[in-house]
């Protein structure tokens, strides 16, 4: 298939297994909650009963002080006691093979392309680290929410575009199905979508 370079008649010939797979929505969540649940840290730890320290005497004996029976300072239900179901450090991520990955990642880019999101331009011509020069390039291309991907993190594109609200600008290496999913539209470059159809393929 072809791709069209925006305002321009020149077009970009891609594969259709990369470009013009069938959309599988199920896979594209699952694709985008593994993801979210990989980055989750899982480091909240409590201490139960036997891991709190001290506790190792009766505190008092088991009968005739009038009082309930008590076997350790350190029960749950008192105070300085440990926890009764005590969180541990856990592992939220969720395994994907990486053929899934690969399809689920085909499967977005391609609906991306359907729903024309996808912006291919020639070059992004931000040579200066100046906000002012990448909002017009982006007023130019008239989207105000995008995902930007360059082949390679240019630092004159990251640093005029860091104080964007809803401009994200990822090396293509990179790129992730969740800030795909995020930003309403997709801004690559020729170098980048030869790149991401490497990556595809």
């Amino acid at each position: 298939m072809d791709i069209a370079i925006h305002n321009s008649k020149k077009k970009v010939s891609v594969s259709d297994d990369a470009f013009a797979a069938s959309f599988n929505e199920t896979l594209v969540h699952q694709l985008v909650v593994s993801y979210m649940a990989s980055g989750r840290a899982g480091t909240k730890a409590q201490k139960n009963r036997s891991e709190v320290r001290g506790g190792g005497a009766k505190p008092w004996r088991q009968k005739g002080t009038g009082r309930a029976r008590a076997g350790t300072i350190r029960s749950p239900i008192w105070r300085s006691g440990g926890v009764t179901f005590a969180a541990t450090p856990r592992d939220y991520g969720k395994k994907l093979n990486k053929k899934m990955y690969r399809v689920g990642m085909r499967s977005l880019v391609s609906e991306l392309v359907r729903q024309d999101r996808l912006i291919l331009i020639d070059k992004l011509g931000v040579t200066e680290p100046k906000t002012k020069q990448m909002q017009a390039r982006l007023q130019e291309l008239g989207v105000d929410d995008a995902l930007v991907l360059t082949d390679g993190l240019d630092s004159a594109v990251y640093l005029a575009a860091r104080n964007l609200p809803n401009i994200q600008v990822m090396d293509i290496a990179i790129v992730d199905p969740v800030s795909l999913v995020r930003q309403e539209n997709i801004v690559i470059d020729e170098a980048a979508l030869k790149k991401l159809e490497e990556r595809l393929s």
